[in-house]
């Protein structure tokens, strides 16, 4: 990836709007046609948004646009409609026991609403704000409860695939236990046993720097600082690592970017929350500075792997070892090209890990650390390239806002045009979702307005 120093945050301003502008037109058009009975639209085909029956875990997601869309423009209608469908229809994802995802589902919805109201974008009322942090302490704890432990006693949130499975994805949706733990909740355990949901998030995060990132310290023979492993899998009979696995990625031993994209932002919006965790809540086991040393550490790993083997405007092909990029020549070294005959890119990785470098870069600006420049330069070159042409759909039949994001290669769920070889040209709900959560993030740095956290002007720093 070439970074561009030269960069300003003021410089995107005019892409931010032109991107709301789409956005908005995209929403309503999807809204008016899309038949919840089919289930929760999940990527395009053609351009036209389609459900994928694995589990519904964007539809959070498509709501959560709806509320982003208010908080980047302040239309009421949109606001109005965010709140109905939210309450109307989140309900079951607040108490579902079979999925990892509540983090996704939940703080995009009910949590979004929530911080909206906290930093005054609107007037909720008590009734209303009581709904909402009830909804997100019932799913907090239910996050919680699918825990699995190690050999070592500690223990991490098992995926949907089993209690084998610890997923790189699920340090992003920790955040739902952030949010449960500010409000004061806990989860509740046989003998009316308290479990703290701050102590399981500081385990989850920590075991998953420990098996699924990587610091180049000899762990095996492909320990490459900063790269991920999609899962890892456990003895579920004594709670031993048995190997890495993925999923979605080309294999155990390379690198699927979006999973290096969770990490980064994961890791980046954990250190946000937790510097103003003041120390007595953190567990004796694990001390707020040891703690935060780790989740730093894993950050800037995470981030500098992406930095380093990423096309040279900041998009990255799907996986680090897929083996068509052979053909593709030196591709660090030039855009990335999505209409190539051998790999597809992914930009819904980029939309992901954008957000994450510039979380780390503000930290680290915070902390004084020289690094700043470098991580927030590396995250407006990315949002940069992913705020216009050929990644920001203007074709209005297209229902998609952000193209080339790739969902399951391995499954070959990804449309392939008439023609093509390789997936292109589709987008995808977090995609989609996570575009305008950047660009809500980089507005509010545009504006001087309040910097925008999951948690809300909850605490001072």
């Amino acid at each position: 990836m070439i970074i561009d120093h030269k960069l300003r945050v003021q410089d995107l301003a005019p892409a931010v709007d032109r991107l709301f502008a789409l956005s908005e037109q995209k929403i309503r058009n999807l809204q008016a046609a899309w038949d919840p009975s089919e289930g929760t639209p999940v990527f395009t085909v053609e351009g036209r948004y389609t459900t994928r029956g694995w589990t519904e875990w964007t539809q959070g997601f498509q709501y959560g646009s709806i509320i982003l869309q208010f908080d980047a423009t302040g239309d009421e209608s949109l606001l109005e409609l965010g709140r109905r469908l939210t309450i109307d229809r989140m309900a079951p994802h607040v108490t579902h026991i079979g999925v990892h995802d509540h983090g996704f589902n939940n703080v995009s919805t009910y949590g979004n609403l929530w911080r909206l109201a906290l930093e005054g974008k609107y007037n909720a009322s008590a009734w209303e704000m009581d709904l909402y942090e009830l909804a997100l302490k019932a799913s907090s704890a239910v996050q919680a409860s699918r825990w699995a432990t190690t050999h070592d006693g500690t223990g991490y949130i098992y995926s949907f695939n089993g209690p084998q499975s610890l997923f790189v994805d699920t340090i992003r949706t920790l955040r739902i236990l952030a949010l449960g733990h500010i409000l004061g909740h806990h989860l509740m355990g046989e003998g009316d046993q308290k479990i703290s949901l701050l102590s399981r998030l500081i385990e989850h995060a920590v075991n998953t720097a420990k098996y699924n990132v990587y610091f180049g310290e000899d762990r095996d023979a492909y320990d490459i600082r900063g790269r991920v492993a999609h899962e890892a899998v456990f003895n579920t009979n004594n709670g031993q690592y048995r190997c890495p696995n993925s999923q979605q990625g080309y294999s155990p031993f390379s690198t699927w970017t979006r999973g290096l994209a969770w990490a980064i932002t994961g890791y980046a919006e954990q250190l946000e929350f937790l510097i103003r965790v003041p120390e007595a809540d953190f567990p004796a086991t694990f001390p707020k500075a040891d703690v935060l040393a780790l989740f730093l550490k894993a950050a800037k790993a995470t981030a500098d792997f992406y930095i380093e083997h990423t096309a040279a405007d900041g998009i990255p092909y799907w996986d680090t070892g897929a083996p068509g990029l052979v053909h593709l020549g030196n591709y660090y070294e030039k855009p990335a090209d999505p209409y190539n005959d051998w790999e597809p890119v992914d930009s819904s990785a980029a939309a992901i890990a954008a957000q994450g470098l510039l979380r780390l870069g503000a930290f680290l600006s915070a902390e004084n650390d020289a690094e700043a420049e470098r991580y927030t330069a590396a995250g407006l070159t990315v949002a940069d390239t992913l705020f216009r042409e050929p990644y920001l759909s203007t074709d209005p039949e297209h229902q998609g806002l952000l193209l080339h994001s790739v969902y399951h290669r391995p499954n070959g769920w990804d449309h392939i045009p008439s023609g093509s070889r390789i997936p292109h040209s589709e987008s995808s709900m977090w995609g989609d979702y996570h575009l305008r959560e950047l660009a809500v993030y980089v507005k509010r740095q545009i504006e001087g307005g309040t910097y925008v956290t999951f948690f809300g002007p909850r605490f001072g720093r």
